[in-house]
């Protein structure tokens, strides 16, 4: 007789089976080499840090409080710090000791007649955006949330001084790196919608806003900055309002698959935020675009992680409960625009492995560049059980990928690229990394030049991480 035993809980989700603990600022100790010396600014990281409250629990990944992890490096050392996000959402539910509101993927434990009037959660848990005097904890609904850059202590809502109530700033905004000019954009739903583009100075302070009007409720997620042009890519889900309206549905469960309605495309002028041109293209879905640029031959150039359809989504909601039985699998692709025609000229598969959170060096963002660094699942990974397990490089001018190997167990974050503050040629790429042996959090430092080598340091958090969404590099006087 055969006995067929249960399939053992992943080791990844000892990393979100209790809320994340806090922890101010704190020397990190070093488990392995040495920092770079030429590694000095802050590293900022943002994710969903809470996904229970007493028996109850979350129904995405996209409902979780938001905490941001820093990690500043001066000459002496590094030191981290970690703080929830205290949103009047988060406030409010601390003191009940229990879920209040709906979010992106549940609606309101509250008796229906105790909803109506209660407003969306905004969890800050997606990006940030560093300012010169403040740091903005990012979620793709609302407001950012404004942060001490140094001590992550929350100053409160922030409009900039200029954002509307109904009106959102969106988790996925493009720094120019020689202008310091920041765009974002916002969608306001309805049966038509609105899709609010911004264009901001550095100080976050708007100089310019166009609004695009939009047949139904799309999901818009990112964007691409690439030269003269900012290019949106709408992909065919479409939100029925009205459930969510009446609050029967929640966001994620009112999204819907429409594969025959396309790829719609809007190209705009980023100095104007006029409309270039329109156009439409094969059905798929993205999260992210790595880069864009113009090429030699005045056409735009992107990469993007296309998923074949929507899956995506109820993946994401199952990693929430610690156990991903949905295979969706995104893969590295890149296209050629006509600007002036709107025209999806090509696109092709670089890249045939699953992967997400495509970034490239800030000071490549909009330009031409060869290496985009990727979240991967290693060739030995179980892709329908397991989360990204390895970080990569995909050199453009090579066709080839450089991988590093964390050992089994291991689960890093997004790859973030910070250059050498001493050598301008020199850079490290930094994730954090959940040990599901030890359920242990580190900062991993490599070589941006020697990926697939050990890493040249390991730091020790003094508490766990969770799996995060999105992060930046600051360096030192930015």
């Amino acid at each position: 007789m055969t006995v067929i035993q249960p399939l053992q809980k992943t080791t990844w989700a000892k990393a979100i089976a209790s809320p994340a603990a806090e922890f101010n600022s704190t020397p990190l100790k070093i488990t392995k080499g040495e920092i770079p010396a030429g590694l000095r600014g802050s590293l900022y990281r943002n994710g969903p840090a809470r996904l229970k409250r007493g028996s109850q629990s979350v129904a995405h990944w996209f409902d979780g409080d938001g905490a941001i992890l820093a990690i500043h490096f001066t000459g002496t050392g590094a030191t981290g710090v970690y703080r929830y996000v205290q949103t009047a959402g988060y406030q409010a539910e601390e003191k009940a000791g229990k879920f209040l509101y709906g979010g992106y993927g549940m609606i309101s434990p509250l008796p229906w007649w105790q909803r109506f009037g209660k407003s969306l959660k905004n969890t800050a848990n997606t990006s940030v955006l560093a300012l010169p005097d403040k740091l903005l904890a990012l979620w793709e609904g609302a407001h950012p949330y404004a942060l001490d850059l140094q001590t992550l202590e929350t100053i409160g809502s922030d409009n900039l001084g200029w954002l509307k109530a109904n009106w959102s700033f969106s988790a996925h905004p493009k720094v120019d790196p020689h202008t310091g000019e920041i765009y974002n954009f916002g969608v306001t739903p309805g049966k038509n919608s609105t899709l609010h583009v911004y264009r901001c100075a550095r100080t976050g302070k708007l100089l310019k806003h166009s609004a695009i009007r939009i047949i139904g409720v799309p999901l818009i997620h990112d964007f691409i900055l690439a030269g003269k042009y900012l290019v949106f890519f709408i992909p065919p889900v479409r939100l029925q309002l009205l459930p969510v309206l009446l609050q029967l549905k929640s966001f994620s469960d009112a999204l819907t698959w429409h594969p025959e309605k396309g790829t719609q495309i809007f190209i705009l002028e980023r100095d104007t935020l006029n409309v270039v041109s329109y156009g439409e293209a094969e059905p798929w879905y993205q999260w992210h675009f790595g880069n864009g640029c113009t090429n030699e031959n005045s056409e735009i150039v992107a990469d993007v992680v296309r998923y074949p359809d929507f899956q995506t989504n109820q993946r994401l909601k199952e990693i929430a409960a610690g156990e991903t039985k949905t295979l969706a699998v995104g893969t590295l692709w890149q296209l050629r625009l006509d600007p002036n025609s709107g025209q999806l000229k090509e696109i092709q598969k670089v890249l045939d492995r699953s992967c997400d959170f495509p970034t490239v060096a800030a000071s490549e963002i909009g330009q031409t560049w060869r290496y985009t660094y990727l979240s991967l699942h290693s060739c030995q990974t179980d892709i329908q059980r397991d989360i990204f397990t390895a970080i990569g490089r995909f050199d453009y001018h090579t066709g080839t990928l450089t991988e590093a190997d964390l050992g089994k167990n291991r689960f890093p974050s997004e790859p973030i690229y910070a250059p050498d503050a001493d050598n301008p040629g020199r850079g490290w790429v930094l994730t954090i990394v959940f040990d599901g042996e030890r359920a242990k959090s580190e900062v991993w430092i490599y070589d941006a030049e020697r990926l697939d080598a050990p890493p040249v340091c390991c730091l020790e958090l003094p508490k766990v991480v969770p799996f995060g969404f999105h992060g930046i590099w600051k360096a030192e006087g930015m």
